[in-house]
């Protein structure tokens, strides 16, 4: 676990951010194809409706994670990405945490997010599942792809 972190609303512009997002970026397209990635770029992180923060332990980047609004009552969780020297210490969790604390703040009565669907994206449905989302069709302008998972959490 975590022992001491740090989650701050990220400008996206620090060397080590952009080298965590550009592994992210790398990370989705060698697991599905192109077509299938409905990962949000650099631009797309900074768009309106999107919040993006980032992990820290001390100086050491953990990992980042992204929520945008779909309307009013529904948000998306976006680029949740944990660094690779970083696994398995908690991060994902707590970021996953602040997320929902936050579209509860926002008053959100749904949280949604569209994952991939190999075996690479295992860990990731086990945290979503772990902390209630449930799968479900697709959402928002989303469509069926057998490379998706989409999955939600009431609020």
């Amino acid at each position: 676990m975590i022992s001491r972190h740090t989650i701050i609303e990220d400008n996206l512009t620090g060397p080590e951010i952009r080298a965590l997002l550009e592994e992210h970026f790398a990370g989705m397209l060698a697991n599905s194809p192109e077509e299938s990635c409905h990962f949000l770029d650099f631009d797309g992180l900074k768009g309106p409706g999107v919040t993006f923060w980032s992990i820290w332990n001390d100086a050491q980047l953990m990992g980042c994670g992204a929520m945008k609004e779909i309307d009013p009552a529904h948000g998306e969780v976006k680029s949740m990405r944990t660094h690779s020297a970083q696994l398995r210490k908690g991060a994902a969790a707590a970021m996953l945490e602040h997320i929902i604390a936050t579209a509860r703040e926002r008053g959100y009565r749904r949280l949604s997010l569209e994952t991939g669907s190999t075996p690479a994206f295992d860990p990731a449905h086990a945290l979503y599942l772990r902390y209630g989302f449930e799968y479900c069709g697709p959402f928002a302008d989303y469509k069926e792809d057998p490379f998706s998972r989409f999955m939600t959490l009431m609020l």
